[in-house]
């Protein structure tokens, strides 16, 4: 499952996009550099029933913002994604090309 994809499915979870978590998690103090990543992951499965996969996603996400590696980009591995931007406000809002491999 490519990463945009866990996001996906933690929005079908959770009704939430992958930004309004993100906001809640900033708000609960998660964003932090000396959080770790235990605390979200307890929280996350607390508050949204997520479990380790998903959470790490988000993990990375509230961590990092929706960057990801270049080289998992057009990879053709297990968590292979198209772009190495990950898309937060929902896959309603999520541009008709936003997967279409620019390699």
């Amino acid at each position: 499952m490519s990463f945009q994809a866990y996001l996906d499915t933690i929005e079908d979870k959770t009704g939430l996009t992958p930004r309004q978590l993100v906001a809640q998690a900033t708000e609960k103090g998660f964003a932090s550099p000396g959080t770790k990543a235990g605390e979200i992951l307890a929280w996350l499965k607390d508050e949204h029933d997520l479990g380790r996969g998903h959470g790490m996603a988000l993990v990375h996400v509230i961590k990092n913002g929706p960057a990801i590696n270049a080289r998992h980009v057009g990879s053709g591995g297990v968590h292979a994604d198209e772009k190495d931007e990950l898309w937060l406000d929902g896959k309603a809002s999520k541009p008709a090309d936003w997967g279409a491999s620019s390699h």
